[in-house]
């Protein structure tokens, strides 16, 4: 096909609707280019403050980043890349970072492993701690989680490219938006260290369910909002594991 025909099909792909991101076979993140094609979901600018949040707050000694409904691994990728050493708001050089994600569906799961093994991490096909090894119960220290957090009701009215064309999974979080995550983080003290944090972005009207979650589950939880961004600003929720070394307690 003539350079012409196929600039003609990516335009009416375009037009059409089709996500820009998932014809240009990248999506930029966190100062980062990662692959991206159809059928996967495109991680928001908003995302970036997820990125942000984690690298400011996660102490010298983490070692074990884990992302949970990874889609493309851009995520738990840029964590990976500041902790190592990559640009960002702190890194520290040298330090290896142990890397894992999850993600249920294939088509995520093959760009994630495109995207994570350059830094050395793996990626696990399965529902959200499934497919985890064992050995990281108890000490994981940064685990992101990308959850779907959109309303089933509010699905229809999403813009065109995300609703015909992202899984639909990736964006229905069910009735209050907050299904996949009440799982998530009732699970998640089992697999946090004592310091540990768990990091999860939801809509400025979730806040308040998300941080019931939170401490139902005995984690200490946070929000952190950016107005700055283009469009809605994002809203991530922190929840930490009770540290007793640093509360005073026996180390």
């Amino acid at each position: 096909m003539a350079a012409a025909d196929e600039l003609a099909v990516l335009v009416a792909r375009r037009v059409a609707g089709e996500p820009l991101e998932h014809l240009l076979g990248w999506v930029e993140l966190a100062g980062h280019r990662w692959s991206v094609g159809p059928g996967v979901f495109v991680p928001r600018r908003r995302t970036e403050l997820m990125v942000r949040t984690a690298l400011q707050g996660t102490p010298r000694a983490a070692d074990v980043v884990v992302d949970l409904c990874c889609g493309c691994g851009a995520v738990g990728g840029a964590v990976a890349l500041g902790l190592q050493g990559g640009p960002g708001p702190r890194t520290r050089p040298g330090r290896p970072v142990e890397l894992h994600a999850s993600d249920v569906d294939a088509a995520a799961v093959a760009h994630a492993r495109r995207n994570l093994a350059p830094l050395g991490g793996t990626v696990h096909q399965g529902d959200l701690f499934d497919p985890l090894p064992a050995h990281l119960r108890g000490g994981v220290d940064v685990l992101l989680c990308h959850a779907p957090y959109v309303p089933t009701a509010a699905i229809p009215g999403m813009p065109p490219e995300a609703r015909d064309h992202e899984p639909v999974a990736a964006l229905d979080g069910g009735t209050d938006g907050l299904d996949v995550l009440r799982r998530v983080v009732a699970a998640a003290p089992g697999w946090l260290r004592p310091g540990g944090r768990l990091l999860f972005e939801v809509g400025s009207d979730q806040v308040d369910g998300a941080l019931a979650l939170v401490a139902a589950a005995a984690l200490v939880g946070h929000v952190v909002r950016d107005e700055d961004d283009d469009g809605p600003g994002g809203t991530v929720v922190v929840a930490t594991a009770a540290d007793a070394s640093a509360a005073g307690g026996p180390a």
